[in-house]
């Protein structure tokens, strides 16, 4: 959600910010500009829309000037116009902003009162005309920004550049990430190292509360007193090389195409094929001893999480609650002595499950987080941290990230198991040998695309869409409908099989599809027998199974697409992936943006 980059350098800076802003996409947003320094004043270029505009934007109208900043905007306070876009400026100072600030009424009622005239609805704008006011007064760019710092509440990270002072960058973070770029003679603000990535290879983080005075020759950092302290620079492993579509249409097709490479990348680390072990780095807690576990997390990384309850539970028989972030930091529960909690996330960032971290910590619990950014805030801020191996994911809805995910938490409740001697060691071989089979169960799958396609034609008429599973497959239809709503706008749910009768068989017709996910197992006859209820009543039934279930499901389902035969411990992994390609395509048809799709982002850095 948002990005910032700054730039101080040898040449134009325009075009470097714009190819960062370019590299920062896949966070989604909905307008873009740019503001730099020129000949003791400050010139912007805006646009509303995608940075294609922005880039025409430039070239109709070039932007000197080798200090600068630039922006994506994702639409808080104030519509993605133009004039709310990023920059926000007034002659004196230009800040560039991801977050928000919470107390920008009450601020904004005293500048008005002072004089100050407000251009846009946003928050932002509080922050550039309480900095305006400070300047004015006579303070210099860096005591003023450490006062207006102190003003304002909320989570935000902050980029700034002064009138007359060509060589200076400020940024600060509070709840929202930053990092400071080394260059030779060249320094570099951005949101997350991808940004910074072809510039330069030496990264400082901000933590929580640190300010920034950046200068052509190096940085310095204080922390939210103003007390100078001292930030490592670290060597990123992120690439500069240009992340590319390919010979796909989308990234989201390109990413659902990385699943099996992923996969095996991910069970790699943890999964030794000679002895059919799981082998665990050294955890924060003692999984034999844990009281209970608290899992937690946002959007499909939750959905994971709930997968990864389900697991643990039946394999290690440890108590786990499945929380979503959000609502966690405010239910505020018991949280027994000795506990632990395990946070999923792709980016690492993401403000809700930052919060619900904090709550954890402040109840004594070891913290463990599963990430796809080894250099993002979650990850420096856990005890330990298990990594991803998903690369960069630019489309905004989820795809491998997911599956990753689920291969990690498999791989630990297989190792919690052993730990409580709950599993036996042909167990862990068992279901290690499952796990190890799903690179190849995968790609099996991706040659499913014409049958996926064929059946999307049919749910893209549609307007509602009902998506089944029972035991570990419920989250995965979540996944499903989830997947469907974000990229082609059809409102669909997920729900338990068995409690469809409950309540939702009320939304039964010839007009809802009902997707089921229903491989074989103990739990197949039970999800057929509701799926045969909705049938009765008009239900049009689109089922993915095995070549065992596909016979009794042929019965009475519309559709039936056999995936491959596997282990049931496996199956939610390998039944993700089709119906992610099914809301795929169902976008396609449906002409949507689906690597961008409205109103969302990728890293969602605000409450």
């Amino acid at each position: 959600m948002c990005g910032i980059v700054g730039v101080i350098g040898r040449q134009d800076a325009a075009p470097l910010l714009l190819d960062a802003l370019r590299r920062l996409e896949y966070r989604g947003y909905d307008s873009a500009g740019i503001a730099t320094l020129v000949e003791g004043g400050i010139e912007r270029r805006r646009a509303e829309g995608k940075l294609g505009n922005l880039a025409g934007v430039l070239e109709t109208k070039a932007l000197p000037g080798t200090t600068g900043i630039g922006h994506t905007r994702w639409a808080t306070h104030g519509a993605p116009t133009e004039r709310n876009a990023h920059p926000h400026a007034t002659s004196r100072v230009a800040v560039v902003h991801n977050g928000i600030i919470e107390n920008h009424a009450e601020l904004r009622a005293e500048l008005e009162a002072k004089g100050a005239r407000f251009e846009t609805e946003t928050d932002t704008e509080t922050f550039v005309r309480l900095l305006d006011d400070l300047l004015a007064q006579g303070m210099q760019p860096v005591a003023a920004f450490s006062a207006a710092l102190k003003r304002v509440h909320g989570a935000f990270a902050l980029a700034a550049v002064f009138a007359g002072h060509p060589r200076l960058l400020l940024g600060a973070r509070q709840g929202a990430p930053l990092a400071v770029g080394f260059g030779e003679g060249e320094m570099f603000l951005g949101s997350d190292a991808l940004a910074l990535a072809p510039l330069t290879r030496r990264i400082a983080y901000l933590e929580e509360g640190d300010w920034a005075v950046v200068t052509d020759d190096g940085a310095r950092f204080f922390d939210a007193a103003d007390a100078p302290v001292d930030r490592s620079i670290v060597q990123t492993a992120v690439s500069g090389a240009v992340v590319g579509k390919g010979n796909y249409r989308h990234f989201m097709e390109k990413e659902l195409h990385e699943h099996p490479a992923v996969l095996g990348d991910t069970l790699r680390q943890y999964l030794d094929p000679r002895t059919l072990e799981v082998r665990l780095p050294r955890l924060p807690f003692d999984p034999a001893r844990v009281p209970r576990l608290t899992l937690t997390a946002c959007g499909s990384a939750f959905l994971a999480a709930h997968v990864g309850r389900y697991w643990i539970e039946q394999l290690a028989r440890i108590p786990c609650d499945a929380e979503v972030a959000s609502e966690l930091r405010y239910r505020n529960p018991p949280l027994p002595d000795g506990g632990a909690a395990i946070l999923v996330s792709q980016s690492g960032e993401t403000a809700d499950t930052m919060a619900a971290l904090k709550l954890l910590r402040d109840a004594n619990q070891k913290v463990l987080s599963i990430v796809n950014v080894p250099e993002s805030t979650m990850a420096r801020s856990s005890d330990a941290a298990l990594l991803t191996v998903a690369g960069p994911e630019i489309g905004v809805a989820s795809t491998k990230a997911f599956t990753a995910q689920l291969a990690v938490l498999a791989c630990l409740a297989i190792g919690f198991g052993r730990a409580r001697r709950e599993l036996s060691t042909l167990d862990e071989g068992r279901l290690t040998q499952a796990l190890l089979q799903v690179p190849g169960h995968a790609a099996a799958i991706l040659e499913k695309d014409a049958q996926i396609r064929a059946l999307a034609e049919e749910v893209a008429k549609a307007r509602d869409v009902l998506f089944l599973g029972r035991g570990s497959m419920f989250p995965i239809a979540m996944e499903g409908a989830l997947k469907l709503k974000e990229i082609s706008y059809i409102h669909a749910e997920g729900y338990a099989a068995g409690e469809m009768k409950h309540g939702p068989i009320a939304l039964i017709d010839s007009a809802v599809p009902v997707i089921a996910l229903c491989p074989s197992g103990p739990l197949f006859e039970k999800t057929a027998s509701n799926l045969q209820e909705a049938a009765a009543r008009g239900g049009r039934i689109m089922a993915f199974t095995d070549a065992e279930g596909a016979p009794a499901l042929r019965r009475f389902a519309e559709h039936v697409i056999e995936l491959p035969s596997v282990d049931p411990f496996s199956a939610p992994i390998l039944h993700t992936i089709p119906v992610q390609l099914l809301a795929y395509h169902v976008a396609v048809l449906k002409g949507t943006d689906v690597d961008q799709p409205r109103n969302l982002a990728k890293s969602v850095t605000v409450e």
